[in-house]
């Protein structure tokens, strides 16, 4: 007989798929059979599979080493491979660098992404933010992945830098994603751009992948009803401009991500004359030429802020809470340069100060 007791990082999820991941090539027929017979219990009782395991739940497996062992992919032949594999991994994985580490709780990370690194590994040989905050997580924190990977919440392009969420947990990652799912979880961004923004603006459209090229299409929801396009080729996407500084052709602006789609910001600016600088994807020619004098190799685009709303269960911990992060040096500089230092300084702070902050925002 073997015992266990459920980890934070396993609660919330169904004790079949649980059991599932502890033998992982096991037939479910198997754990509905075992279930049946109570030859495995939850917390001393009869279970059906279908329960949601909490913390320090137990579970009992009346079952032989040799029956557990046999439906674990090996686990116990490949231990020390796994240890050469994870000394391996750590040589070339970069750490994640504690200046990187915004916020930390129990359940949720929250970290700042360069630019040029992914947020998720888009080939089998890459290296993202994601690996990054797993390696930190199981190095610093000795969580256990047999049973539960922990992973990014959101992503970001790989120039776009700022603010990812990470759930250390099950439970902080589910409650996450359903916080972005039903857009409470308030995101902001910093950004410049190429052309004179003068007042706040609420922009509506559609956006289209085009596989081919890697890019997006958007078009206004005025002309996507004056073209009668076809809705299944397209997503709704809501994106707030903010400007907070104007000068010359360019403007400082935050932006408030209603709905996230892929390239969304740069593609919705540049689709109504204001490209981001450094966007070689969708600038333009004026906005490519101020991009030269500023030496920008990538799109000035910056995760800055996140307001959580008021909040229960595993992410109590950032209930209410507003967690910043300022832009990289090229950003400042670029910003410096164009607006002025202490122009540039008092427009972040005011912004950041707004009662719209206090508020929890509005969509």
């Amino acid at each position: 007989m073997k015992s266990f007791l459920v980890t934070p990082n396993e609660a919330g999820q169904r004790l079949d798929k649980l059991l599932s991941k502890y033998m992982d090539t096991a037939p479910k027929s198997f754990f509905y059979k075992m279930l049946r017979k109570k030859n495995i219990t939850l917390n001393g009782k009869k279970a059906e599979g279908s329960e949601k395991v909490a913390e320090g739940d137990e579970i009992r497996l009346f079952l032989s080493d040799e029956t557990i062992e046999g439906f674990q992919s090996g686990k116990k032949n490949k231990g020390d491979s796994t240890k050469v594999e994870n000394s391996d991994t750590q040589k070339q994985i970069p750490a994640l660098n504690p200046q990187e580490i915004v916020f930390e709780g129990k359940h949720l990370l929250v970290v700042n992404k360069p630019a040029g690194e992914l947020s998720q590994k888009a080939a089998k040989d890459d290296i993202s933010i994601n690996e990054r905050i797993v390696e930190y997580l199981k190095v610093t924190q000795k969580i256990g992945l047999d049973n539960f990977t922990p992973g990014v919440c959101n992503r970001l392009d790989r120039n776009t830098t700022g603010l990812i969420l990470a759930g250390k947990s099950l439970a902080g990652l589910q409650e996450t994603a359903e916080l972005l799912k039903q857009r409470t979880l308030h995101k902001y961004y910093l950004c410049i751009v190429a052309g004179k923004a003068d007042k706040p603006q609420h922009l509506s459209g559609y956006l289209k992948k085009e596989e081919s090229t890697n890019t997006v299409k958007v078009v206004s929801a005025e002309e996507f009803k004056k073209q009668n396009l076809n809705r299944e080729e397209y997503d709704r996407i809501e994106t707030e401009l903010i400007p907070l500084l104007t000068t010359g052709g360019s403007t400082l602006a935050a932006i408030q991500l209603i709905t996230g789609k892929t390239h969304q910001i740069r593609a919705h600016l540049a689709s109504i004359g204001l490209p981001l600088l450094g966007d070689s994807k969708y600038g333009t020619e004026r906005g490519i030429n101020i991009s030269r004098a500023l030496h920008l190799k990538y799109q000035l685009l910056h995760a800055y802020l996140l307001q959580f709303p008021k909040l229960t269960g595993a992410l109590c911990e950032v209930s209410e809470k507003m967690i910043t992060v300022e832009p990289p040096v090229k950003f400042a500089r670029a910003a410096e340069e164009l607006f002025g230092k202490e122009e540039y300084r008092h427009a972040i702070m005011e912004f950041q100060r707004s009662s719209r902050f206090r508020t929890g925002g509005t969509d």
